[in-house]
C-alpha cells in the first residue's frame, strides 16, 4: 500500500493530507482508533473519521473513498 498512499499524496497535493503511521511504533494512536487489521485506511473530515476500509485496496479505491469527501475542484 505504501506506493499507492504516495502517488495518492502527490495527485491530491493541495487537497488533502496524507499520512502514514506505524501501529507498532504508535500503539495508543493505533488503539484510539480501534485499527484491527494491517492495513486500514481511514479518511478525516472535520477532525472525525468519515470513511475507513481494512485490508489492501487500490488506487481507483483509495480515489472513490477520498473523491467522496473532496471538493473535486484543485485549489493553487
Amino acid at each position: 500500500m505504501g506506493p499507492t498512499i504516495d502517488q495518492i499524496a502527490t495527485e491530491y497535493a493541495g487537497r488533502v493530507k496524507v499520512g502514514k503511521v506505524d501501529v507498532d511504533s504508535n500503539v495508543q494512536t493505533a488503539g484510539r482508533y480501534q485499527i484491527r487489521g494491517i492495513p486500514t485506511l481511514l479518511v478525516f473530515k472535520g477532525g472525525k473519521v468519515v470513511e475507513q476500509k481494512v485490508g489492501a485496496v487500490g488506487k481507483a479505491d483509495v480515489k472513490k473513498m477520498l473523491d467522496a469527501h473532496v471538493d473535486a475542484t484543485v485549489t493553487s
